[in-house]
């Protein structure tokens, strides 16, 4: 972790996120600190209602934050252009593409849209992007086909080669295990696992599935009411703070397992 340390590429300084309208600002969350090393896949955890899909959304500057600072690489997010912001972070949102009509090459294909000329014509290191983003996401099977005839899971994979042929140090994925079973679930989180350790990319995916992040990722970012929390699964685990996520009669955490358990009656 201290090599890692020295590669920091993202970093968020006393963030609140919400919204602003002719009546003012509504806050959703607010003092939020963390920062976000070279190759490290780090969940982004909460409730729902909680405000993980607009920290997302402020974090890849698709909404303005409502104060705090953001730095990538170093730099202000809002120093860069749309096209520049292109080339450091790609994200895989939940809905999906309106281009299925697509081959899962040319949809893979949109992620060097950054790079390519005016016209899209693809060069040498464009296709070798490509072809690496394939093979890193076990789609090369899948090359030919029509993305409407794929299944949730392929297509997920499908979505995150995209972002993977972009080639930028950021990946950020809102919640990429939706709609899927459980077997797909834990392959999505250890395939985002493996590409974050072999391709020394940072990777931020917001999820609901806190057991299986638990196990796999080297940081979480807890987002709960009082506080959102940035640290180790161990260190949140020893200091209780998945204890607060849930209502407390419904739902109980297990510190021992790692894991959430329903609460019986009485």
């Amino acid at each position: 972790m201290a090599d890692k340390q020295r590669n920091l590429i993202l970093e968020v300084q006393n963030l609140a996120v919400g919204y602003s309208s002719k009546k003012g600002n509504t806050t959703i969350a607010k003092d939020i600190d963390f920062s976000l090393s070279e190759g490290e896949l780090v969940s982004l955890v909460g409730a729902n209602g909680i405000g993980k899909s607009t920290l997302l959304r402020t974090l890849t500057g698709m909404q303005k934050p409502l104060d705090g600072s953001i730095f990538i690489n170093g730099n202000p997010l809002n120093s860069f252009s749309a096209f520049q912001l292109a080339t450091q972070l790609s994200v895989v949102l939940t809905e999906p593409p309106t281009t299925k009509n697509l081959s899962v090459r040319e949809l893979i294909s949109l992620g060097r849209q950054p790079y390519t000329n005016w016209i899209g014509t693809l060069s040498s290191a464009d296709k070798k992007a490509i072809q690496f983003a394939l093979e890193a996401t076990e789609t090369v099977e899948l090359a030919d086909r029509k993305c409407y005839e794929l299944s949730d899971g392929q297509m997920q994979r499908v979505s995150i080669a995209r972002a993977l042929a972009q080639d930028t140090p950021i990946i950020v994925l809102d919640e990429p295990t939706t709609h899927l079973d459980l077997y797909h679930r834990a392959y999505v989180l250890k395939l985002l696992k493996n590409l974050a350790s072999e391709t020394g990319k940072t990777i931020l995916f917001s999820t609901h599935e806190i057991d299986l992040a638990i196990q796999l990722v080297d940081s979480m970012i807890v987002m709960a009411k009082d506080h959102t929390y940035f640290d180790s699964p161990y260190n949140l685990i020893e200091s209780g703070k998945f204890e607060t996520l849930f209502p407390e009669k419904t739902i109980a955490f297990d510190p021992l397992n790692g894991r959430f358990v329903i609460r019986g009656e009485g």
